[in-house]
């Protein structure tokens, strides 16, 4: 059974960074396309970095672009979102996701058929 779990969330001040995990267990993440989510209260969810590790192309949200970067660990079966220059509207519960395929618009990022989901962490950027 595939399974991704989420670490790394906390409280931070504006300006601050955090470097979010995501583990899985029951598959490889080079069998999928792989996606950062967030969601903030009353919001949609929105798509913060999606990738594909064995193609090398990662796509970053225009919110985010500059300030976060994917990087991964195959040993540990893990990857990671570095978050710096954080800011409050940055505040949202991050979530990983696998799926079969990217898209990819102006203004959006997303993965084809994210079946796979962590069960988030939350982020809280004080001002």
């Amino acid at each position: 059974e595939v399974q991704l779990v989420e670490s790394g969330g906390g409280l931070v001040q504006t300006g601050g960074s955090l470097r979010l995990s995501c583990a899985l267990s029951g598959g490889t993440f080079d069998d999928y396309t792989v996606g950062w989510f967030r969601q903030a209260p009353g919001k949609e969810r929105e798509g913060v970095a999606c990738f594909s590790l064995p193609d090398r192309v990662f796509y970053y949200g225009d919110p985010v672009k500059g300030r976060f970067a994917v990087s991964s660990d195959h040993a540990k079966n893990t990857v990671y979102l570095q978050m710096n220059s954080l800011k409050p509207e940055d505040t949202a519960v991050y979530y990983c996701a696998l799926g079969y395929g990217l898209h990819i618009e102006p203004g959006l990022v997303g993965l084809n058929d994210a079946r796979h989901w962590g069960q988030g962490t939350q982020v809280t950027v004080s001002s």
